[in-house]
């Protein structure tokens, strides 16, 4: 891996040059109908029903261009509730369309309907948009795809732009899933990775091989492949055996070049990637490898897929010769994720881009996990006793989901007694060695950091403040990075390290003239990460882990944003389409 050494000032240029061009076309308004439902779908000679939309597995594409509206009727006919999150969408003062479950507004009942409308201005690259309900993002989820104004890149046109959604399957049913999760049982595990979809053929029935993803390519030619993990559990590594790629883009916006073999994405991310086809006409193998810590860490099983990439003029068979496969890093190396992400930069931020140089809040959240006692029990043995639930926390707090009211609308109406307080701490209770992978396995030390409980705590910021938060992963009952997703903002990351940070000489390393602008920061295995963001979109913003089981457990908080000091700094009242939560948790009819 290494960057680029074109001259970075040319291309600069050229990406300031494609930003400002706006000619080529008003914006417009798109609109979609997504119809929820189940179907049966058959692999590893077994019959699963799964929850899709319009009987697709990904599922549809929205295709935009910077400045459109975008309107989606969202018709729901499983036999539970539901949203609809538009994952990185900025939503700038349209928090009731940001789909979080119970967050901003109650689940779509059963039967139900409800129009999501948004604009999408200043941003460019790939996003998603996946259910916020439960498991069911696992397959109800798709491609979010933002063109610029123009249609120039700052790269060369691609041939052809292609998303490579990344994901798993689960035979289990998703919503037993998340009521197992939900009664503390973390022993299931999906049964393969997919690609779009598709099992690939290392995976297989009575001998027959499940069908793969196949990438039909024309030598000389060049491609964007829009990289989203949408999985539940794994960050993964991604790579096509005899092929670069060209990092220029994630979470909606441009990246400084970076040539690599391989693509480390975590849940949440999407990155764009440039792959030229330059190898002799053939197939090539591309391969999407889960990644997991190594033991004292509890342990799951591998996840693999593996596609195609297929070469017109190629033979049936490949001319009788081994399709290559890529070498890739073990499953439990999750360093080569480290300086994948560490080596990412922004693009030429415009100006309204510029990181904050001053900070009115300082944030240092502690990511791990703990444990409650079951039932009423007040009392009980720790160290991943029967005796006790294990939970997730952020500074020792874990998140109490409301199941029957929307935060945002209770907010907004000052209906909020009873249901969450706003004193989230800034900083952990006791300070300790957070990484001390000693802490892994029940011990002493760890059973005493072990005990936290279950609360609705919240954070309250002013509009227009600076906000710094260090999310520091640690090594309590395990030792898993963390991909922290902000709903309703971008973030600058300043900086990732590994070990604890230290406040005196970590901030040296801060990089304030091209960070990354991200809506899901990596926070490294035993390391931490350093973000910055002004609360300019007043609202009220979920912020959590994207692996579901975190999610779940508790890693999770809202950040209320107040209203500015004019109607345009203010969250406007809920549009007409917007529907309020009944008696029973789920939106009116």
């Amino acid at each position: 891996m290494e960057k680029l050494s074109m001259a970075s000032t040319m291309f600069c240029a050229v990406v300031l040059a494609a930003l400002a061009a706006a000619a080529g076309g008003e914006a417009a308004v798109v609109e979609h109908t997504f119809v929820v439902h189940e179907m049966n779908q058959t692999h590893l000679c077994n019959t699963t029903k799964i929850y899709v939309v319009n009987g697709q597995l990904p599922g549809p594409t929205i295709d935009i261009t910077d400045g459109d509206t975008v309107v989606v009727h969202v018709v729901n006919r499983l036999p539970h509730g539901l949203t609809i999150h538009w994952h990185g969408v900025r939503q700038m003062r349209s928090c009731w369309s940001d789909g979080a479950g119970f967050v901003t507004e109650c689940p779509i009942p059963p039967g139900g309907e409800h129009m999501y409308r948004f604009n999408v201005t200043d941003q460019v690259g790939t996003l998603w948009w996946h259910a916020h309900v439960t498991c069911l993002r696992a397959t109800v989820a798709g491609a979010f795809i933002i063109r610029p104004r123009g249609g120039r890149y700052p790269f060369p046109t691609p041939a052809r732009d292609v998303p490579i959604i990344i994901g798993e399957w689960w035979e289990l049913d998703l919503v037993e899933l998340d009521r197992r999760m939900h009664d503390g049982n973390f022993d299931d595990n999906p049964l393969s990775a997919t690609i779009n979809g598709k099992l690939g053929d290392l995976s297989n029935c009575s001998g027959k091989p499940e069908e793969s993803f196949v990438l039909d390519v024309v030598r000389g030619e060049t491609y964007l492949l829009r990289i989203v993990n949408t999985a539940l559990f794994s960050e993964y590594y991604f790579k096509v055996a005899g092929h670069t790629f060209t990092v220029v883009g994630a979470d909606g916006y441009y990246l400084t070049p970076y040539k690599t073999d391989m693509v480390t994405v975590a849940p949440g991310e999407a990155i764009d990637v440039l792959m030229a086809a330059d190898a002799p006409p053939a197939h090539y193998h591309m391969v999407a490898l889960a990644n997991q810590p190594p033991e004292p860490d509890p342990q799951i099983p591998g996840f693999v897929s593996r596609g195609l990439v297929r070469y017109a003029g190629s033979s049936h068979n490949n001319n009788g010769l081994p399709v290559p496969t890529p070498l890739m890093p073990s499953q439990h190396n999750t360093m080569p994720s480290y300086y994948f992400h560490s080596n990412l930069t922004g693009l030429a931020h415009p100006d309204r881009h510029r990181v904050p140089m001053h900070v009115d809040e300082r944030l240092f959240f502690t990511l791990g996990l703990g444990s409650i006692c079951r039932g009423t029990n007040k009392t009980c043995e720790r160290g991943r006793s029967p005796e006790t639930i294990v939970v997730a926390t952020m500074n020792n707090v874990s998140f109490r989901h409301p199941t029957n009211a929307s935060l945002l609308e209770r907010y907004y109406d000052g209906r909020t007694s009873g249901l969450y307080t706003e004193d989230l701490p800034d900083h952990p209770p006791h300070p300790y060695n957070y990484t001390d992978r000693s802490l892994i396995p029940p011990g002493p030390l760890e059973k005493a950091l072990e005990p936290t409980f279950k609360a609705t705590k919240l954070r309250r910021f002013r509009y227009n403040t600076s906000v710094e938060i260090i999310f520091q992963s640690t090594a309590l009952l395990q030792s898993d990075s963390n991909p922290m997703h902000l709903h309703g903002y971008d973030f600058f990351v300043l900086a990732t390290g590994l070990g604890n940070y230290n406040p005196k000489t970590d901030p040296k390393k801060f990089n304030y003239h091209n960070p990354q602008l991200r809506n899901t920061v990596q926070v490294p295995r035993t390391g931490w990460a350093a973000v910055r963001f002004v609360t300019d979109n007043p609202g009220m913003w979920y912020l959590h882990c994207h692996f579901e089981f975190h999610i779940i457990m508790g890693m999770a908080t809202a950040f209320i944003v107040e209203n500015g000091p004019t109607p345009e700094t203010s969250l406007p009242p809920p549009p007409p389409e917007f529907k309020r939560c009944g008696a029973n948790g789920l939106t009116q009819p």
